[in-house]
């Protein structure tokens, strides 16, 4: 008898506790907890996709590397990937298209789009190399690392002056992800559309406001200069590595 007194006081008392209020609580929390599971499966295919595409874009930029070095004299006839400006042919256009003269060469990728490369930064301590895309732009940023300045008829790469190149810094370590790993001495090789490698000496890394410019700077004394710029601080400033011809 006192058992199931008890057995129904435990039972009222469940049932007191139980109140609307509790219902309600109890069913937003299965809806925010179905809500996470679904915001943590969409971040994650945002994450897959946003990877792929970056890989995608990777193997342009490798594509444009690799074509452009294993022979930069074939023809559209041998090989459609790679056209190649001759010297004559880039002299004639430089009076009507100054920003696309004398050192870049026109590459088309497999996918018909077509590429003006400047250069090909090689740096072994952080294991990349990529094209410098001529131009800067949003969607050239997403191809390879692009020339910042000055403009390509202001300076050719490899010459007395300071010849810019930004790139994206992304996570994975692509393009300059990984260009904070680079310390003073370290070597960065340059080698301009005429085959011609120059070794660069890191001399200085610091980070500024995206609205200071001065490392653009051309005032070098002479010298050969390369900066290196991207982003840090998760997009709110600069990254600039400083380089000097060895």
């Amino acid at each position: 008898m006192e058992g199931g007194i008890k057995l129904n006081q435990i039972l009222v008392t469940e049932k007191l506790y139980v109140t609307p209020e509790l219902k309600r609580k109890k069913k937003l929390y299965k809806i925010e907890f179905f809500i996470s599971v679904l915001l943590i499966c969409l971040l994650s295919s945002y994450y897959i996709y946003a990877e792929y595409d970056r890989n995608k874009t990777e193997e342009v930029s490798q594509e444009i590397l690799s074509q452009t070095m294993d022979d930069t004299t074939k023809t559209a006839d041998k090989d459609p990937i790679i056209i190649v400006l001759s010297e004559a042919e880039a002299n004639e256009q430089a009076e009507d298209e100054p920003i696309q003269s004398q050192s870049s060469d026109k590459i088309t990728t497999v996918d018909g789009i077509t590429y003006s490369v400047d250069s090909f930064i090689t740096i072994p301590k952080i294991g990349i190399s990529y094209p410098v895309l001529s131009d800067t732009s949003d969607e050239l940023l997403e191809i390879s690392v692009n020339r910042y300045w000055p403009e390509p008829n202001k300076l050719k790469p490899n010459e007395v002056g300071n010849y810019c190149i930004v790139g994206h810094n992304y996570r994975n370590g692509k393009m300059f992800g990984r260009l904070s790993e680079l310390e003073d001495g370290d070597i960065v090789q340059l080698e301009d559309t005429t085959g011609r490698t120059l070794q660069y000496q890191v001399y200085r890394k610091y980070v500024v406001e995206p609205t200071d410019t001065t490392c653009t700077s051309q005032l070098t004394n002479g010298r050969k200069e390369l900066t290196l710029i991207t982003c840090t601080n998760y997009g709110t400033q600069r990254l600039i590595v400083k380089c000097r011809e060895m």
